[in-house]
């Protein structure tokens, strides 16, 4: 995809493009105008703020897909339908499996404390403080938050949590993606940019990137609180250690170093 071993690009909401090594790796594809239940050819539900800056046909042919859980602002099938491709990997946490439209190369599901290798890439499966639904009457899917290592890179998404000591024993995170928003009035299930930045500090990790906020209005706090927040209890450190999101730029890591560049879509 790009000449560099760590780089990454956010699509908007939990959906981050990333390559690790020589793999390209795509979580939590959503790119539709509107998530929710659909009938017929309607989707009834949330409509997205802006347009997605990156067309959906220019992610098709990814190495991997990793979903995280079920929800629909995370596990998107109008996007999904538009991926397929015989050389894509699908990765699903248990009882997500049927969710996944047919065409793809494979779709594993994988458990909390499970390990995957698809090629020389290695995927660990983690639980976070969240659950797996799908519907008010589809309960029963699991939910999972993956570590991916690959080229001596380590990167951390953690999906939909709640503020959770699950990630504190990780070690050598080079980036930990971690969801800032819809904490108003769901502090349950969607940590709040403080209790993001402590778990960070926690981890260790060498970056932070905040997704999961700006894209989808999920909750009650204001669409630019988050960021808002996270700069203010960051405070001296966010310039050094978070990666401020613009959706669709390409951010590089190298060597420690942070650039910025145009994707080309």
């Amino acid at each position: 995809m790009y000449p560099h071993q760590l780089a990454a690009v956010w699509l908007g909401h939990a959906s981050v493009l990333t390559q690790i090594g020589n793999h390209s790796v795509l979580i939590d594809p959503v790119m539709s105008p509107r998530i929710g239940m659909r009938i017929g050819s309607r989707t009834i539900g949330l409509p997205r703020i802006n347009p997605p800056s990156v067309p959906t046909r220019s992610l098709k042919g990814v190495d991997i897909i990793l979903i995280t859980h079920a929800h629909f602002d995370h596990l998107d099938r109008p996007t999904l339908v538009d991926l397929i491709d015989a050389d894509t990997t699908v990765v699903v946490p248990v009882g997500c499996r049927n969710l996944i439209p047919y065409g793809f190369k494979a779709v594993h599901e994988i458990a909390e404390d499970s390990e995957l290798m698809i090629t020389d890439l290695h995927i660990r499966a983690m639980q976070p403080a969240h659950w797996g639904a799908r519907s008010l009457v589809d309960r029963h899917r699991g939910f999972n938050a993956y570590v991916v290592e690959g080229e001596g890179q380590r990167v951390l998404f953690a999906g939909d949590t709640a503020h959770t000591e699950t990630f504190d024993d990780l070690e050598a995170i080079d980036l930990a993606v971690l969801g800032i928003g819809a904490y108003d009035p769901w502090e349950h299930m969607h940590a709040t940019p403080e209790q993001a930045w402590s778990m960070f500090q926690k981890i260790g990790a060498s970056y932070l990137l905040p997704v999961h906020h700006s894209t989808f209005e999920l909750s009650e706090e204001p669409i630019d609180e988050p960021m808002r927040r996270l700069r203010a209890v960051a405070s001296d450190d966010f310039d050094q250690c978070v990666i401020e999101p613009t959706e669709g730029e390409l951010i590089i890591i190298n060597e420690g170093e942070i650039e910025t560049a145009e994707i080309d879509a």
